[in-house]
Formats: C-alpha cells, sequence, structure tokens
C-alpha cells in the first residue's frame, strides 16, 4: 500500500512537469518552426500565417487558462478539515475513502471532496463538482490544440522533408521507419523528434476527446466517476438540461470561448451535500 502511494505521488509531481514541457516544446515548435516553414513568403502569405497564428495562441491560451481554473476552484470542503481514518485494507479502488452524501476522502489531496469525479494527476488536485466544467473545457481545448499541432506538424514535415502522407500507411509506419533511419544515420535527430511529437500529439488529443465524451456523458446522466466504479447507476433525479447548467452554470456560452468563471466558486458546503 505504501509503495502504491508513493508512485501515485511520484505520478502528481511528473504528470504536471510533463504537461508544461510538452506545451512548451509545441508552443517553440510553432513559433520558430511550422510558421516560418509553411508560410515562408511574408509578403504572399501573411493572411495565413496571422490566422493559424490566432488560431493556435487561441486554443492555447484557452486549453492553459481552464488549466489554471482547475487548479484554482477546488472541490474540496470548506467545513471539514479533519482527516478522516481510512482502514489500511480499505477496498476502495479508487484511492478515495467513500463518506456520505457524496463525499468522498482523497488520499492523495488528504481532503474531502465534494461530488468528487476523480483525481487527475495533470492537475494534481481531485475533480469535483466546482471545477469540472474547468476540467471538460481543459480536455476540450488541450485535444484541439494537439490536434492542430498534428495537422501543421504533419504540413511542416511535408515541405521540409518532403515526405508524402497520401497513403494513410504512411503515418502508421513513419515512427519505426524514422527510427531506423536514425540509426543508419539517414534521418537527423530533429527529424526524428518531430515525428515523436506527432504521435505524442495524437497519443494527447485522443485521451483528452475520450476523456471529455465520458466527462460529458456522466455530468448530463447526474453522475460521477466515483459512482460509476462504485456500481451506482441510477438514473439521475433531475432532466439532463438541469445536470449541464448546474456543472457548466448560466454562462456557459461565454465560458465556451473563454477561461472564466461561470460557476458558483464557493457554494455552501451544505447545498452540494446531495444523496448519491
Amino acid at each position: 500500500m505504501l509503495t502504491r502511494m508513493l508512485k501515485l505521488r511520484l505520478l502528481n509531481a511528473v504528470a504536471p512537469t510533463y504537461f508544461f514541457t510538452a506545451t512548451g516544446v509545441t508552443f517553440l515548435l510553432h513559433f520558430f518552426m511550422f510558421i516560418p516553414t509553411i508560410f515562408p513568403h511574408p509578403g504572399a502569405s501573411l493572411t495565413g500565417s496571422i490566422l493559424h497564428t490566432v488560431v493556435f495562441l487561441f486554443l492555447m491560451l484557452n486549453a492553459l487558462g481552464n488549466y489554471v481554473m482547475t487548479i484554482k476552484y477546488p472541490s474540496e470542503s470548506a467545513n471539514e478539515t479533519v482527516i478522516p481514518v481510512c482502514s489500511p485494507d480499505c477496498p476502495d479502488r479508487v484511492d478515495a475513502h467513500y463518506l456520505l452524501n457524496g463525499r468522498h476522502f482523497c488520499k492523495l489531496c488528504k481532503k474531502v471532496i465534494l461530488k468528487r469525479d476523480h483525481h487527475c494527476f495533470f492537475t494534481g488536485n481531485c475533480i469535483g463538482n466546482r471545477n469540472m466544467r474547468y476540467f471538460i473545457m481543459f480536455c476540450i481545448y488541450t485535444s484541439c490544440t494537439c490536434l492542430y499541432s498534428l495537422v501543421l506538424g504533419v504540413a511542416y514535415l511535408t515541405v521540409e522533408y518532403s515526405i508524402s502522407f497520401e497513403n494513410p500507411l504512411t503515418f502508421l509506419s513513419l515512427l519505426p521507419l524514422s527510427t531506423g533511419y536514425f540509426f543508419m544515420g539517414v534521418v537527423s535527430g530533429m527529424q526524428l523528434f518531430l515525428v515523436l511529437m506527432l504521435y505524442v500529439w495524437l497519443g494527447i488529443g485522443l485521451v483528452c476527446a475520450g476523456f471529455c465524451c465520458q466527462q460529458m456523458l456522466l455530468v448530463a446522466r447526474g453522475q460521477t466517476w466515483c459512482q460509476l466504479q462504485r456500481g451506482q447507476l441510477v438514473e439521475s433525479r433531475s432532466p439532463w438540461r438541469a445536470n449541464l447548467k448546474d456543472v457548466f452554470g448560466n454562462r456557459w456560452i461565454l465560458g465556451l470561448i473563454f477561461p472564466v468563471q461561470t460557476v458558483e466558486a464557493c457554494p455552501k458546503d451544505t447545498t452540494a451535500h446531495k444523496l448519491d
């Protein structure tokens, strides 16, 4: 049990570092390699380069903004500061001790979480009703940023290294072939790194898109991942519109465009203590 908790705490520190590193590398590749190479003539392609720059900055700033909001507005209970005692052989599979009335004690956060959904290692805190909206938007914009970077990365490899992607199998064989050519001295280290980044963007984009679809379905049903893990598949007491409004707030349209607060940041714990 102790070894497992140490591994989880290490992941809790490594995951945000990985996220910021990938974000910084993506930013540098876009502005120092992709844009100057794809649009080499500023006079002829000024509109195109500006458009791609605006789209990329919009996606990335929203991803980072919602990431910060997810951390800034945690779902911890302000009225419960006493850490409950959880037995060492607790059978809970989600590393959280189940309490009552939609509350969980997270063993990693050392806090009681209201309407806990899961612990996100990339943000280093738990996702609940208060920051679920920001987490979903973070997943959406991170997925869009990665997939957009994937498209520009493919365009860069086509222009710079004359790699044709007309055959769908080209992308599947790109990594193993590039790795083999690298050790043979045919492919440079930068080209291999760019190929690796293509797969990183694809992986992160698909994972975030999957998380987003899963969370939207759970939110519409008025349920959490913890409830799903415990086998509580009861029907929601509220209509799906009310459930979405409870998470996304009244200004949900504004929240789709800007990473701003659209839900109550600090509601009373009594209003959040709803029965599962």
